[in-house]
């Protein structure tokens, strides 16, 4: 469903009309754009995680350490991992949101109307 008051295109756009988007300015900006907030924090995220497996696998006596009744640092790391994984979905929606979405759209509204 369109969400765009422009009619719909009558044709595909051709490859060379997606090559010629893929090398605008505009396209190279919102790659560079979301390569900026992926790649940290993908980055972040996996030495995070690389982490907590290493110390579970290694540091049994320090992973074990009671911090609350039975709750012991290995249990608050782990659910560490889940609140950072929400954490991560919830910040990359507001930056799609706010910084992602509006520049593709854009450059959807400009390759639809090419060629009208």
């Amino acid at each position: 469903m369109p969400t765009t008051d422009l009619p719909p295109r009558e044709t595909q756009p051709s490859g060379a009309e997606y090559l010629a988007v893929q090398a605008s300015p505009e396209f190279q900006d919102l790659r560079r754009t979301l390569r900026r907030f992926v790649f940290p924090t993908t980055a972040f995220f996996l030495i995070w995680y690389a982490t907590y497996v290493i110390l579970g696998a290694f540091a049994h006596d320090f992973m074990a350490i009671k911090v609350w009744g039975n709750i012991n640092l290995g249990l608050i790391i782990g659910l560490g991992q889940v609140l950072t994984t929400f954490l991560i979905t919830g910040l990359y929606v507001r930056f799609a949101n706010k910084e992602l979405d509006p520049r593709a759209e854009a450059i959807r509204d400009e390759m639809e109307g090419i060629a009208k």
